[in-house]
């Protein structure tokens, strides 16, 4: 079903579900307007009363159109005068038209996704404390140690110093 929707001082053809740019109605984003001059009605060809007849709408949201110049001049009298405008409009969402609802649009479910975060941070601490308890202790029996236990140790290696390469600045005196 259609309908011919007068709003603003412009015509709006419109069905269920159509989303229109009209010109700046009262309320926020979520409200819900009702249209009630409407000028024709229509399902295909066949026409309808619009006795009565109203369409509702849910507001998207307010938003302004895109700049105007406006440039006024005067020919050899150097007046020049540039303002630019941005006018207000309201984007609607056609929810019903009469008593015919707009399709329901399937919206998957969003997933819960449940925050370990707080349980991993008491959890890190008593995981190193287990780690601290179980560290064996070292048996001084042996009194040479294995040769792979040395080539396991990392050999630290004397820092170097480079050479600077910058040059030495010259006498600005000389």
């Amino acid at each position: 079903m259609f309908a011919v929707v007068r709003t603003g001082g412009k015509q709006y053809r419109v069905a269920a579900g159509d989303k229109i740019v009209v010109e700046k109605l009262a309320g926020e984003a979520g409200d819900t307007v009702t249209l009630d001059d409407v000028l024709l009605a229509g399902d295909g060809s066949d026409l309808k009363d619009t006795n009565g007849l109203t369409v509702s709408a849910e507001i998207v949201a307010q938003a302004k159109g895109e700049k105007v110049i406006v440039f006024k001049k005067r020919r050899r009298h150097n007046y020049r005068r540039k303002r630019g405008h941005r006018q207000q409009h309201t984007i609607l969402r056609i929810t019903a038209i009469g008593d015919q609802k707009a399709p329901a649009k399937k919206v998957a479910p969003k997933k819960e996704v449940a925050a370990p975060a707080p349980q991993a941070k008491e959890a890190a601490p008593k995981k190193a404390a287990a780690k601290k308890e179980a560290k064996p202790v070292a048996d001084t029996s042996e009194t040479k140690a294995s040769p792979k236990a040395e080539a396991k140790e990392p050999v630290k290696k004397a820092a170097t110093k480079k050479a600077s390469t910058k040059k030495p600045a010259a006498d600005k005196n000389a």
